[in-house]
């Protein structure tokens, strides 16, 4: 379970959903009973002490209609695809639950920036665009090849890296089956490789819980 500050006051705890009845439980021992509501995003706790807590639903759970069945959707294994990107470097895959059933990663060159003396600013900044470019023009070509003909099988598109590479990888027209079902929740990751792969697998399962300060 990791936990960070949240903008605007409060903090963020990821809870696997195998420890998440456990940590519902914890929550009412500690500020008693609470009432649970439907929300855009999952689930809305209010325990009686006056604490609440925001449960938002992993990518690609659906049709819970009470807390029970929110549990109970998170533990479901679902079919993911996975595109996390950062510089010239790309990691793709399919998971199903958090076990990877295919993967793919890619590093190309992209140039970082040269110390004064070097090439003109101008000249600089139009190769490394260039190399950006082909880097995402690659990376595009593996998505078509590992994830695009997994699509209809996909319950979502979960992203990470990166947020303007993963963009311009995703605004290739072939992709657009892809573009269309990808995740709101963006994975904060490092450069991507395949154990960083494995993790984004497990973390996009996580159900993510909003604490706010009288928490």
């Amino acid at each position: 379970m990791g936990s960070r500050p949240a903008v605007g006051g409060g903090r963020w705890v990821e809870v696997d959903p195998e420890r998440l009845a456990r940590w519902v439980e914890g929550f009412a021992d500690r500020h008693g009973q609470p009432d649970a509501t439907i929300t855009g995003y999952g689930i809305s706790l209010h325990a009686p002490d006056g604490a609440s807590a925001e449960l938002h639903a992993p990518p690609g759970v659906t049709g819970y209609a009470d807390l029970p069945a929110f549990l109970a959707a998170a533990l479901e294994p679902r079919r993911l695809g996975l595109l996390l990107a950062r510089k010239g470097a790309v990691a793709l895959g399919i998971a199903l639950g958090d076990r990877l059933e295919a993967s793919k990663v890619d590093t190309s060159y992209v140039q970082s920036r040269t110390a004064a003396g070097g090439w003109s600013q101008q000249r600089f900044a139009r190769r490394r665009e260039n190399q950006a470019k082909a880097a995402a023009g690659d990376a595009s070509d593996l998505a078509v090849r590992v994830l695009l003909p997994e699509a209809a099988s996909l319950a979502t598109l979960v992203c990470g890296g990166d947020r303007r590479t993963v963009d311009t990888i995703l605004a290739d027209r072939r992709l657009a089956p892809l573009a269309a079902i990808r995740a709101e929740r963006h994975l904060q990751v490092p450069d991507p490789r395949h154990a960083v792969l494995v993790d984004a697998a497990r973390a996009a399962r996580a159900v993510a819980i909003h604490l706010p300060p009288e928490a």
